[in-house]
């Protein structure tokens, strides 16, 4: 298993520096500090390496969406933290940002969607926040479930020129502006566009690494 997390860390590494098509195999065995024949043992192909990644990455941003939707007060709420929550683990986690990267630009055998993914979870949210009457009666869910998604999904686009993209600042502008078309009055002075900072801080750090964990949907 240590081999085996060393080597997803090293081909993240790998695919993030150089991308997918020109990160090499030797380059990756070596940053992890094993031989070829060590890797080929647990990757058959670079593909199959890239598919871990992707899978890892996706099981820790399933389990950081558990973390917050467990810890955020209301589903307005959760989806504003979710998303602080995953631009810190972009910024910070090679694996994550990589995986992301290599789902949302290449083809392998992961079998995941990640921003069809994020989407669901982003109509999830805005429709339990409906049920409890936390959001206006005139708002068209769908359109605000595209309009979160395409400018949040857009900013990690952006990040990959200029990480501030990525930063609390950028996201917390971003919901100052949405949440007074989302949030009812009463609702509203209750939300932090700047996230919960306990539940952002905290979501990552049950995400330890456990490559054979079962993955379960980004909403929880």
């Amino acid at each position: 298993m240590n081999t085996r997390h060393a080597l997803i860390r090293s081909a993240a590494q790998a695919f993030d520096q150089h991308g997918y098509t020109r990160a090499k195999l030797a380059g990756i065995s070596a940053g992890a500090g094993v031989s070829p024949g060590a890797l080929h043992f647990h990757f058959d192909t670079k593909s199959a390496m890239a598919a871990a990644v992707e899978t890892e990455a996706a099981r820790i941003l399933h389990a950081v969406a558990r973390n917050v939707r467990r810890k955020s007060p209301g589903p307005l709420q959760a989806l504003i933290d979710s998303s602080h929550a995953f631009a810190q683990q972009l910024s910070r986690d090679v694996v994550v940002r990589a995986g992301f990267h290599l789902n949302c630009g290449t083809a392998h055998s992961a079998g995941l969607n990640l921003r069809q993914e994020w989407l669901e979870c982003v109509r999830e949210a805005l429709d339990r926040a409906a049920k409890e009457g936390a959001t206006l009666e005139e708002l068209r869910r769908e359109e605000m479930t595209a309009t979160i998604t395409a400018a949040t999904v857009g900013f990690e686009t952006l990040a990959r020129r200029d990480p501030n993209w990525l930063s609390r600042h950028a996201l917390t502008g971003l919901w100052r502006a949405l949440l007074p078309q989302l949030a009812t009055a009463g609702t509203l002075p209750r939300l932090q566009p700047a996230g919960t900072e306990a539940v952002v801080n905290a979501a990552g750090h049950d995400a330890a690494p456990a490559p054979d964990a079962v993955l379960t949907p980004l909403r929880g």
